[in-house]
């Protein structure tokens, strides 16, 4: 299990990639990918081309990310999402809450 951040050489875009399973155990990690008071992104991307599975927990780390940046519906993207992955988020309608690519 991984969180990997990067940031672009403008800061305009910050993106996250979440190895392995996506469940509780990453909170602190996560937290500290997008936490860095010094860099405010415009954008922001949750790549998951390695993202095996997801659970309710990591669900409510994507809204309380949401919320810590402040930024609406739309400006984050999660992108290369498996069909199960992708499938949680259509059931739980937060395709809605993020742009799902």
């Amino acid at each position: 299990m991984a969180v990997e951040a990067s940031i672009s050489i403008d800061n305009s875009v910050l993106t996250i990639g979440i190895k392995g399973k996506f469940y509780f155990s990453m909170i602190s990690k996560f937290r500290k990918a997008y936490s860095n008071d010094s860099i405010k992104p415009e954008r922001v991307i949750i790549d998951m081309r390695n993202t095996s599975a997801i659970d309710s927990s990591a669900l409510g780390m994507l809204l309380n990310m949401q919320r810590y940046l402040k930024k609406e519906d739309g400006e984050i993207s999660i992108v290369n999402c498996n069909q199960d992955v992708n499938k949680v988020f259509q059931i739980t309608h937060l395709n809605k809450k993020f742009r799902i690519e």
